[in-house]
């Protein structure tokens, strides 16, 4: 139970503090995106400021083309730089059609709004080895284009376009993605870890009230024993001495015993509870094959005795199913959910056991068209001394305990105990038990 807990504890604190580790990481790379998008913007727009800086324009000039492109750099008589950044730089007159450039050949007409863009190069660029290396990024590469409008007195004389590569950008993100795909992984473990020893920590005060308390559970439940086997033999005594049996005092003695036998049954309930509630050591466990277990449990004289006004049977694979468990608290857990359907299933109504094997556990399902449970109900059957029908609860005897009993045995195995019900319909208890 404790052992749950912690791992809860640690998975809520990892998932805790991984998705802020996370969500952190996922911040750092959008702000580290933004900023080598700032940073290559500003150095493109700069670049471009200078090209369009350098052209000179004569309005007076109506013979010939007024823009004189021979001093700007790229695009004039001086040749570009063997380190240049720029891939490709082009002027479009106003009216969008091609006037000169530089670089790959470009389209004739001008398609492309005055903005940023992130474009993917479709044409050979493989003499720009210092920018794009093969196999750097999958498919054709990026480039970062500007397309600024020049202005003359307000008046658009043209448009220049360049670009620059993206692969510096992309190799520098990359190489952050790699340091957070290392590091992310590296500290959700640390978190794991720090979190087990934490949820440790703080399950120590628990255990130890938890362990306090079944102590005095199992203490107070043994030291109960010895004034209610007094209790019990005394009345026991008083019933054998000759009288009247139909005496105020023969009745008395006989609800004293059933009152004992109540105790007692409670008491070793308790026992059963405090002894049990942690998993059982691997040394107590056999083999056991529930087949045969079911067999000899449905033919014993308690189960045929509480399934005679109804129809008890079963469906068994015909192969044996293994299992490692403790057989006597097996049986009663089995017997607790059986008694729990026999109890609450009317008259002519009828009760079916059923066993399979599954690839990982062994399941048994106990079945009946009973009298059913309430949906607000479900969710409190296993907790101690918790009753559905009281008034009826109380005519058969039961205390409370039977489904925590059997359910905690479950636990202790490694399995657990699912229930399904509907109000009217009937119940059916699944008791799963591992391999």
């Amino acid at each position: 139970m404790f052992a749950h807990s912690r791992r809860n504890l640690t998975w809520w604190f990892t998932f805790s503090m991984g998705s802020i580790l996370l969500l952190f990481a996922g911040v750092m790379y959008y702000q580290r995106v933004a900023y080598q998008l700032e940073a290559i913007d500003r150095l493109l727009y700069k670049k471009a400021r200078v090209i369009a800086a350098s052209i000179e324009y004569d309005e007076t000039d109506t013979d010939f083309e007024p823009v004189n492109l021979d001093n700007a750099p790229l695009l004039g008589n001086t040749p570009p730089p063997s380190d240049t950044q720029i891939v490709y730089a082009r002027w479009y007159k106003p009216t969008g059609q091609l006037s000169q450039f530089f670089g790959p050949l470009p389209p004739e007409q001008l398609d492309a709004t005055p903005e940023f863009q992130t474009l993917r190069s479709h044409n050979d660029l493989s003499h720009y080895p210092l920018f794009f290396t093969a196999g750097a990024t999958p498919g054709p590469p990026q480039v970062r284009q500007i397309t600024l409008p020049v202005h003359y007195r307000d008046q658009v004389i043209g448009y220049l376009q360049m670009a620059t590569p993206m692969t510096p950008v992309q190799e520098s993100l990359r190489q952050s993605l790699l340091g957070f795909a290392i590091t992310v992984p590296i500290t959700l473990g640390v978190i794991g870890i720090v979190g087990w020893g934490l949820s440790g920590l703080a399950m120590r005060p628990v255990r130890k009230s938890y362990q306090q308390l079944q102590r005095f559970t199992a203490d107070a439940s043994h030291e109960l024993r010895t004034p209610l086997a007094a209790v019990l033999s005394n009345a026991q005594v008083g019933l054998l001495a000759p009288g009247d049996r139909t005496s105020e005092k023969h009745q008395r003695l006989e609800k004293i015993v059933a009152a004992t036998h109540a105790m007692n049954r409670l008491v070793s309930q308790l026992l059963l509870l405090a002894r049990h509630s942690d998993t059982l050591d691997a040394q107590t466990l056999r083999d056991v094959e529930l087949k045969s277990l079911l067999k000899d449990l449905i033919e014993s004289d308690p189960v045929q005795t509480a399934a005679q006004p109804i129809t008890l049977f079963a469906t068994l694979p015909d192969a044996p199913v293994w299992v490692k468990a403790e057989p006597d608290l097996l049986r009663q857990a089995i017997a607790n959910l059986l008694s729990n359907a026999c109890k609450y299933t009317p008259a002519g109504g009828w009760v079916k056991v059923s066993l399979a094997r599954g690839a990982r556990s062994a399941w048994i399902a106990i079945a009946d068209n009973g009298i059913g449970i309430p949906a607000a109900d479900l969710p409190h059957i296993f907790e101690r001394f918790y009753r559905v029908d009281k008034h009826r609860t109380r005519a058969t005897g039961g205390l409370g305990l039977g489904l925590a009993i059997a359910q905690q045995i479950a636990q202790a195995h490694g399995g657990d105990i699912y229930v399904s019900s509907e109000l009217g319909q009937g119940t059916c208890f699944q008791l799963e038990l591992p391999h």
